[in-house]
């Protein structure tokens, strides 16, 4: 499948290197309990509601099901999985992200009835890491154009059994304006923009990638707090996989 490989791979290395290195102070703060400022607050909150909306599509037992965490963080989602039974495939492009997220599972003593989490580093499109039988990807592919966003959503679908939810920036007034900001700052000052999609256009590119037949959209869901807004959407298969 034609993933564009210049643009995606590009793009994957600005994020990279934005949250390895730029940003990962900053992030530790906002993922953890301690006082933010307004602002960040509401993002906070607003993780907090998106998250437990990605967790609300799945089921209450993952027990005996493995489950990839796209774009994992510092490890709040595949925790939660994991206390459910999943046997979770924890991945993030950011090794400073994922070393914190095994830091604070063992800060908390926390252990699981399906093992520890499996928390890796690298690319989220990796065959290497096998197959799923569910895939969570919280705010991974809102730094891509809407074509790219589909691709990947694609080749993840491809080795998943039951379910691909995944979250997008939704093209609002308020979304564009300040993508169309952020692009009078110097490069170096950036974080790699999101960019906003209109639900309706990726959601006609969606059906339109092969790997995605037998597949259908089983839900959507916006998520608002102040400067916080991200949508859900929810694919599951249709039909069964051929065994050959």
């Amino acid at each position: 499948m034609d993933m564009r490989a210049s643009n995606y791979t590009e793009r994957r290395g600005e994020i990279e290197t934005y949250f390895d290195r730029t940003a990962v102070q900053a992030w530790a703060r906002l993922t953890s309990d301690a006082p933010v400022g307004r602002v960040r607050a509401t993002v906070r909150a607003g993780r907090d509601r998106m998250r437990a909306t990605l967790l609300g599509w799945l089921p209450a037992d993952l027990r005996g099901q493995r489950l990839l965490d796209a774009g994992c963080g510092t490890g709040a989602l595949a925790v939660e999985a994991a206390r459910r039974g999943a046997q979770v495939v924890a991945i993030d492009l950011s090794p400073n992200l994922v070393q914190l997220a095994r830091e604070r599972i063992e800060a908390g003593g926390e252990s699981f009835s399906a093992g520890p989490i499996e928390f890796r580093s690298g690319d989220m499109l990796d065959p290497a890491l096998g197959e799923f039988d569910h895939v969570v990807a919280m705010d991974s592919v809102i730094h891509y154009d809407a074509a790219d966003a589909a691709r990947v959503i694609a080749r993840l679908a491809a080795r998943t059994r039951h379910s691909v939810a995944f979250t997008f920036a939704p093209r609002t007034p308020a979304l564009a304006a300040m993508h169309a900001v952020g692009r009078l700052f110097p490069r170096g000052d950036r974080a790699p923009s999101i960019v906003p999609v209109a639900e309706a256009t990726l959601s006609r590119l969606l059906a339109e990638q092969p790997a995605l037949a037998g597949w259908c959209a089983a839900g959507t869901q916006r998520i608002s707090s102040g400067f916080y807004t991200s949508q859900a959407m929810r694919w599951e298969r249709t039909a069964q996989r051929d065994a050959s």
